[in-house]
């Protein structure tokens, strides 16, 4: 920045702000020892400083999708074969182990048996319940974790814990961190796009995909349900390009001046980027969710053509899309409105949300694969929690936090692999926890990222996405 520039601004404050952010940029400068001094974008919002520091020497995923079960999927009924619940099927938990605490409280339940079928699945040999029969296809891709904890007990703490790293709001979702942390590589298109298998929202709603605090614009963008995610999307009737352009321009302006002096206020920031990235979304955006456009095999191949799949097979496939035009990360939640939770008559709730998601999931991975867009794409499988061996209301299980299974795919992560182990009856943890802390780094690092040089200051305080307590699992890693 010239002597000149500094001597054109308004303020001292003005300098602050340009100059990287302000003081907490000026403090995370002096913790880290490196200058965060950004050139300003052509809208005039300074670039993401901390996305040149963080070092690209871990993984080589460039984009994320998750694939949320949000309500918590039976683990013991999908991935982790347990034949000792069936033996114990009908008795109260054995005092050899130890008793968790139960968010309904149910005391001294009966275990309740697996009806599922088990099938070793691909040359890996992975166990997979017949409740997932498109799975079975993609297994050598998977890299399952029958390890996973979370402190969170019911659906508020754990879709926020699993989403943000806490169990009370507040705190950016992860989503925000990766936007923070590599940018944007795409000037048309949000970073972050979440989206939801119907019009039920999900448990904390928009905090789920929040930025926290961090500015606004790391939070992410929700596409609605249906052939139409983002309205309005198309010019009004009898107005031109040409035209339209020259309204938004007039507005983004009158935006860009009111902002002059409130350079702290991220709120106002995000509306006024939102606004401009709406108008540069008239361009691309309709190409870029028009799934219609793809050929009917790979329509079938997601389940466009059926009922049951069509929705969830729409999502999967838009989100293909996206991260191929460059967004980074894409929430696709399942069973929105906590619809995963079996408290009772599992078979029925299970058997259709499996329904819905299996031959869109195992479509996405195959899909991917065939486009060499795996490698580069780290996808993830898993809900806030898991399910109980122990019976809740005679056909249900509760929720179980203490040991449950996500799976992961592509991004360089090692496929056709099981890692960690729970119990003899899939209660806990006992084999290569991973906390959810460590599931968060673990995405970082497969992102390229180090966990701990992904600093956000907060009220003069280094925040990082594992609230300093998780850790990168590099076993995940497939040249580890």
């Amino acid at each position: 920045m010239s002597c000149n520039h500094i001597d054109r601004l308004d303020s001292r404050r003005q300098f602050l702000a340009r100059a990287g952010g302000g003081f907490g940029a000026l403090a995370y400068a002096a913790i880290s020892g490196e200058p965060l001094v950004g050139a300003p974008f052509g809208n005039g919002i300074a670039e993401n400083s901390a996305a040149r520091k963080i070092p690209a020497r871990l993984g080589k995923a460039k984009n994320v999708i998750w694939l949320f079960m949000e309500g918590g999927p039976s683990h013991i009924d999908l991935f982790d074969h347990k034949p000792v619940v069936n033996e114990l099927a009908g008795q109260s938990l054995p005092d050899s182990f130890e008793r968790p605490v139960l968010a309904m409280g149910e005391i001294n339940s009966p275990i309740l048996e697996c009806k599922r079928q088990w099938k070793r699945c691909g040359e890996s040999g992975l166990m997979i319940s017949d409740w997932l029969p498109h799975h079975h296809e993609i297994a050598d891709e998977l890299c399952v974790i029958r390890s996973c904890v979370s402190d969170g007990i019911n659906h508020a703490g754990g879709v926020c814990q699993m989403n943000t790293g806490a169990v009370f709001g507040g705190r950016p979702s992860l989503g925000a961190w990766v936007s923070y942390g590599l940018g944007d590589p795409s000037e048309s298109l949000p970073t972050f796009v979440v989206m939801k298998d119907s019009s039920s929202m999900v448990v904390n709603g928009v905090r789920a995909w929040g930025a926290g605090f961090m500015p606004s614009m790391h939070q992410g963008v929700l596409f609605e349900t249906g052939p139409e995610p983002l309205r309005n999307l198309n010019n009004p009737a009898g107005v031109t390009s040409t035209q339209q352009r020259g309204k938004l321009d007039f507005i983004n302006q009158l935006n860009r001046q009111h902002f002059e002096g409130r350079n702290s206020n991220t709120e106002l920031e995000a509306r006024i980027q939102s606004y401009e990235l709406a108008a540069r979304m008239q361009a691309d955006a309709p190409v870029a969710i028009d799934v219609d456009d793809e050929p009917e095999h790979i329509r079938s191949m997601y389940g466009l053509d059926q009922k049951e799949t069509q929705t969830y097979g729409r999502q999967c496939l838009l989100a293909r899309r996206l991260v191929e035009r460059g967004v980074r990360f894409v929430q696709l939640y399942s069973g929105a409105g906590s619809k995963w939770d079996s408290h009772s008559n599992i078979e029925s709730n299970h058997s259709r949300l499996c329904g819905n998601v299996d031959k869109p999931i195992a479509g996405l991975i195959r899909d991917l694969k065939q486009r060499g867009m795996l490698e580069d794409t780290l996808v993830i499988w898993g809900g806030e929690f898991g399910r109980t061996p122990m019976s809740e209301k005679g056909s249900g299980r509760d929720h179980n936090p203490t040991g449950f299974t996500m799976w992961m795919a592509g991004g360089g992560v090692k496929a056709g692999q099981a890692i960690g182990a729970t119990d003899e009856i899939g209660l806990h943890a006992v084999e290569d926890r991973l906390h959810v802390h460590d599931i968060h780094a673990t995405i970082m690092g497969l992102l390229g990222m180090d966990h701990t040089e992904v600093i956000y200051m907060h009220k003069g305080r280094p925040e990082r996405v594992d609230l300093n307590e998780g850790e990168f699992y590099r076993d995940i890693l497939a040249n580890g």
